[in-house]
């Protein structure tokens, strides 16, 4: 289970999930390169990771929207670093209620919404795995861990909304659902050197209206919504030599959800 020796590169990782699996990779001694937007907690972040688990830690701010910043990024850690074992594509675009043709109809859901959702979630992996392949292929035990969603493989219930402000745009599910499909093309064609899977998560409990969570607990066979904990066994598995001859798959942590 060990990644001492091995460096793991996170994006999003000040996020809520991000946090925590980079808090994983350290407790099992990765050397980490943390990346998250400019203005983010991403410093304390990395200071606690120090602290706390003694690995070294480098934070790098980078917009992945913004192909240039992507692109400097790439160019660093491919000047600053002799190999990079694990890449975990954490980062994402979830938008927000008072979004502008986000959380809304289908009918009012906006073209420029859209592309940024596709920029984040699915080129930006695009662009950041081309641009660090090389560097991969020449570590140890590579591997590409890809954050999808449960709606990138199955259809949301829009009753779950009901009364509140909360909605699932068709390019959240849409771009996550590519992000699967890659995952399953980058597996093929880049094995045997890298392991490619990914992760979809189902709903995380992260203050909803108290009527969205009663609802999505009952449609869920585990009766409550996902917390953060609950992805650490993942990622410790996906991200180590435990996984050694798994590739391609797409693991669902999501309580069932997906079963009924």
């Amino acid at each position: 289970m060990s990644l001492r020796g091995r460096t793991a590169l996170v994006t999003g990782a000040a996020g809520n999930l991000g946090s925590t699996m980079s808090s994983a990779l350290a407790e099992l001694e990765a050397t980490l390169i943390l990346v998250d937007l400019p203005g983010s907690s991403l410093g304390a972040l990395a200071e606690r990771m120090r602290s706390q688990y003694g690995v070294h830690v480098t934070e790098r701010y980078a917009d992945l929207e913004d192909p240039q910043q992507r692109a400097e990024l790439i160019q660093w850690v491919n000047e600053s670093n002799k190999q990079l074992n694990v890449l975990l594509n954490n980062a994402a675009f979830v938008g927000t209620s008072d979004l502008e043709g986000w959380a809304v109809a289908f009918e009012d859901q906006r073209l420029d919404t859209w592309h940024r959702a596709f920029e984040v979630n699915l080129t930006a992996v695009f662009d950041l795995v081309k641009g660090l392949k090389s560097l991969m292929e020449c570590s140890v035990g590579a591997n590409i861990v890809n954050i999808a969603s449960i709606y990138g493989a199955f259809g949301p219930d829009s009753s779950l909304y009901e009364g509140t402000t909360m909605n699932n745009p068709a390019a959240y599910g849409a771009s996550k659902g590519g992000l699967v499909q890659l995952t399953r093309w980058m597996s093929t064609n880049f094995a045997p050197k890298i392991r490619v899977n990914a992760i979809s998560p189902g709903g995380v409990l992260r203050g909803q209206p108290e009527v969205f969570i009663e609802r999505y607990s009952k449609r869920t066979p585990m009766k409550r919504m996902a917390t953060e904990a609950d992805f650490i066994g993942a990622i410790t598995y996906l991200a180590t030599d435990l996984s050694g001859y798994v590739t391609g798959q797409n693991l669902n942590v999501d309580g069932g959800w997906g079963v009924w």
